[in-house]
């Protein structure tokens, strides 16, 4: 049966990933969000980066997942609040997902832009198979993304346990800069699935040149066509970084797990640690407003993030 989530292209991981709109069972693209019709809810955090899950395995709830119906779930004053909304699907109605995978992670920003990828994400996803019992926690939990496979792993093989994700190997986008009004700044692009541009700032204080982050720092939008995630980070000691974030799509964010392997990669160019350099694993503890995470870039060159995911809340909704 042909996907209803349409078209694939190939990701830069070997896998394919997804390009197209999702239908329901029959083909059938949805007209628009139903707005009185209740669906289950979920809401969950990784470092306090917050997410609406809507489970809908078998597309028979959102169809196209409307981005008007995002931004109403998103909206922190009229509907649950949120810096993104992860849809639950099985794979099997994605074509070219990895049939490794039974179940996709249809990931919106809160604007209603789609994601190629979300690192606090996924863990808030994969912390909900489990605790559901749709995966088993003691084994590795493969999760299919647009940009390709991720390997999910439980500490301990508990559902409860601490989450560390594959995030597969990192692409370097070259050097760049980042402005802030009149501040300006060198900076790293790196693709984790989803693109970056990091750059090491004197202090991340919102009263310094960094600011408020309300608005979008200027960035190269020929670099960037589709637009970026901005990691704004200081040295705090060997190994350990703190950083701030603006999320394309969602403004500035309490915590971006693949912005946090972005920074960990660019530390480590610019510590002379990267993997190439020394043929061992070197790891990075990242502080953000909202947690920490720990980043590994291993000595075969992939990333692996570490951290926690909490569900705390669920119910229904005809938003």
């Amino acid at each position: 049966m042909r996907s209803p989530f349409g078209p694939c292209r190939r990701s830069r991981s070997g896998g394919r990933s997804w390009t197209g709109w999702p239908r329901d069972r029959a083909g059938r693209t949805s007209s628009g969000y139903r707005g009185a019709v209740s669906y289950p809810i979920l809401k969950g955090h990784g470092t306090e980066n917050d997410f609406v899950l809507l489970p809908d395995p078998d597309l028979h709830l959102h169809g196209e997942l409307p981005a008007e119906r995002v931004r109403a779930l998103c909206d922190r004053r009229a509907g649950l609040g949120g810096d993104g909304v992860l849809r639950v699907v099985r794979a099997r109605w994605v074509e070219g997902a990895d049939p490794s995978a039974e179940w996709f992670m249809d990931y919106r920003n809160a604007d209603g832009s789609i994601a190629e990828m979300c690192g606090n994400g996924i863990r808030v996803f994969a912390r909900y198979l489990a605790t559901e019992g749709l995966v088993d926690a003691a084994a590795p939990v493969p999760v299919a993304t647009r940009d390709g496979l991720k390997t999910v792993v439980f500490a301990g093989g508990d559902p409860e346990g601490e989450i560390s994700v594959d995030m597969g190997v990192p692409k370097l986008l070259g050097d760049t800069s980042v402005s802030v009004e009149e501040h300006r700044w060198d900076a790293t692009g790196v693709d984790m699935g989803n693109p970056h541009a990091v750059a090491f700032v004197d202090s991340l204080e919102p009263a310094g040149p960094v600011g408020s982050l309300l608005e979008e720092p200027v960035f190269d939008r020929e670099l960037y066509p589709s637009g970026v995630n901005v990691e704004f980070v200081v040295p705090v000691g060997p190994g350990h970084v703190a950083m701030r974030v603006h999320e394309r799509g969602s403004g500035e964010t309490r915590s971006c797990g693949t912005g946090a392997c972005a920074v960990a990669v660019a530390a480590a160019l610019r510590d002379g640690r990267s993997p190439d350099a020394g043929g061992e694993t070197v790891g990075y503890d990242v502080d953000l407003p909202g947690g920490r995470l720990h980043i590994d870039w291993t000595a075969e060159g992939r990333i692996v993030m570490t951290g926690p995911a909490v569900l705390v809340a669920r119910g229904e909704s005809s938003l």
